[in-house]
């Protein structure tokens, strides 16, 4: 049985997808927190995949980023191959 405190995959690939994205917009986490209407110190956390996030905060990054919630959680082909 899994920790409580260990990080799910889910977690993982949305920091990964968070971080691809707003490197790829050019977009600083502070900036990101502010677009959210999040402190930056959460955004930070969240992309390092040590929180649980809830929706609604997914759904309030994705605007910040300029995407769809499903982008945030969606499996890249990049991100597949090296899962095999």
């Amino acid at each position: 049985m899994r920790n409580q405190t260990q990080r799910c995959d889910a977690q993982q690939l949305f920091a990964a997808n968070m971080r691809r994205i707003r490197l790829e917009k050019k977009l600083t986490q502070e900036k990101v927190a502010e677009l959210a209407d999040l402190h930056p110190n959460y955004v930070s956390s969240v992309e390092r995949s040590q929180r649980n996030i809830s929706i609604c905060n997914i759904e309030r990054i994705a605007f910040a980023l300029g995407v769809t919630m499903s982008e945030l959680v969606a499996e890249t082909p990049r991100q597949t191959q090296a899962a095999q």
